[in-house]
């Protein structure tokens, strides 16, 4: 007997909107790996001493499959037709962490725009994964010691880079969202997030020189 087809999300998602509240559910614990990865990523070792990216992820399910149906309604908006459904999911994350870490480690409470509030500083092991992802990694043992030290290179430079530069390629290369989901994520064009890929690779080779 043939195996039952697997809908993918977007199927889930239509089977959603229209009254499967069920397949609203599958939808959204598909993103689960992504946003754990986003967390590990993201989380102050600070506050990872204190609560479990676990319970993030929970938090934001059980939102969600309150909120989805506010989701499928914003889709008919002009404004907001065009956000992943991801991306979406991401935000509701996103917004619980910066929760958390005002409420443990004491970050300062501000009015902030959509695209400075996706500007979350990034753990120094994020960073230095980053870094590592710029830079080949070298077979040769003697290259791979040149490559670790620009590697430490690359993430000085990446530091100096202005947030919304390094963020760009956090999202891309860390996250590995796709130039879509990027710009829905801080609220630009697609256009603009390749621009803004383009300049901050640019000024990473000049901070580094030849």
């Amino acid at each position: 007997m043939p195996r039952a087809r697997v809908p993918d999300t977007d199927e889930l998602l239509a089977q959603a909107r229209a009254g499967d509240e069920r397949a609203g559910i599958e939808a959204i614990l598909r993103q689960r790996d992504r946003l754990r990865t986003m967390l590990a990523l993201r989380m102050d070792k600070r506050l990872r001493a204190r609560v479990d990216p676990s319970d993030v992820i929970q938090e934001t399910m059980m939102v969600a499959s309150r909120r989805l149906a506010e989701f499928f309604e914003q889709e008919k908006q002009e404004q907001q037709k065009d956000v992943p459904f991801y991306v979406w999911l991401r935000s509701l994350a996103f917004d619980r962490l910066i929760e958390m870490q005002r409420a443990h480690i004491g970050a300062k409470r501000r009015s902030v725009s959509r695209e400075e509030r996706a500007v979350l500083r990034l753990p120094d092991e994020s960073v230095a994964e980053l870094a590592a992802r710029l830079v080949d990694v070298a077979a040769d043992p003697r290259a791979r010691m040149v490559r670790q030290e620009l590697r430490q290179r690359v993430r000085e430079a990446l530091d100096r880079l202005p947030p919304r530069d390094r963020e760009v390629l956090v999202l891309r290369h860390l996250e590995e969202l796709s130039v879509a989901e990027t710009a829905a994520a801080l609220g630009i064009k697609s256009g603009a997030v390749k621009v803004r890929a383009l300049r901050a690779l640019k000024k990473l080779r000049e901070e580094l020189g030849e």
